[in-house]
């Protein structure tokens, strides 16, 4: 029988694998970017009208009419809005409202997939098409290991330009994916990766678990043709409602539990064995 030290080397010289989740109705029920819209608006960097405008595209975006034609004039639409503003401004504001905005739309069977992905061993990375000032502190919150997301051009002055210095989109998500299993090592005919959005095809092809979470039709279609899982994701909860008394793990934590909660398991197994193979009258 493999001893707990033969069992832990044995394991660590496994490829290592990752779950890729993108953000927006995924991970939580709206998008991202969109959602920080008013507390832009009280921090002064938008207007009435902006707000009004930016709405209407949570609405589309929400009721799955977002094609690829309307996820490209928001992204122009987004980065001319952006331009001028203070990057160090747009960060407080994110941190300011995080929790109050973020927290409540986390789904719970997304927030559960997490912690069984950290607990199985598999770093878990965001992969997003919003801003990496948004993304960031959400990924945090999550507890994610890494975060792929858009990046805009910064000034000198410290403020937004305007232009797109890196996009997360479509197939530039599978590359970022395909360039991290390079770099980290993972093996991804066993990673995982979860979207909501035909537009994130090449990223779900390019692991051996991919799976839709309340797709748009055109994800639907292909899901059922490829034989993809589906997944519905319905039920957004607070962090602090899924553990109560107790705010958020760390990763550290997790990985602390699976490992003492593997080593119980495997002394339990060492137990058993010795007492089969102790004879009835020495027990």
């Amino acid at each position: 029988m493999l001893k707990l030290v033969e069992i832990q080397s044995l394991t660590h010289s496994m490829p290592r694998t990752a779950a890729f989740f993108d953000l927006d109705k995924t991970v939580i029920a709206k998008s991202s970017t969109l959602t920080f819209s008013k507390s832009f608006y009280q921090g002064g960097l938008i207007n009435r009208r902006a707000v009004l405008r930016t709405a209407y595209a949570q609405f589309v975006f929400l009721a799955g009419g977002a094609d690829h034609d309307q996820m490209e004039r928001m992204r122009a639409y987004l980065s001319a809005l952006c331009r001028g503003w203070n990057v160090q401004q747009v960060k407080e504001i994110v941190a300011e409202t995080l929790h109050d905005l973020i927290d409540p739309i986390i789904y719970d069977e997304a927030a559960a997939l997490i912690e069984e992905h950290h607990t199985a061993g598999r770093d878990v990375v965001i992969v997003s098409t919003s801003g990496a000032e948004v993304v960031e502190p959400i990924g945090e919150l999550l507890g994610a290991d890494r975060v792929v997301a858009t990046r805009m051009v910064v000034g000198s002055d410290g403020c937004f330009t305007g232009e797109v210095e890196y996009y997360a989109y479509g197939p530039t998500k599978a590359d970022a994916v395909k360039e991290l299993a390079a770099s980290e090592g993972y093996d991804l005919a066993r990673c995982y990766a979860y979207s909501d959005s035909a537009t994130d095809v090449p990223m779900l092809s390019a692991v051996g678990h991919p799976h839709a979470v309340n797709p748009d039709r055109a994800l639907r279609r292909e899901a059922l043709a490829r034989e993809w899982p589906i997944l519905d994701f319905h039920k957004p909860v607070r962090l602090k409602q899924r553990l109560p008394n107790l705010s958020a793990p760390s990763r550290p934590a997790l990985v602390a539990a699976a490992a003492l909660g593997a080593a119980a398991a495997t002394a339990g197994l060492v137990w058993y064995a010795s007492r089969r193979r102790t004879p009835a009258a020495l027990r």
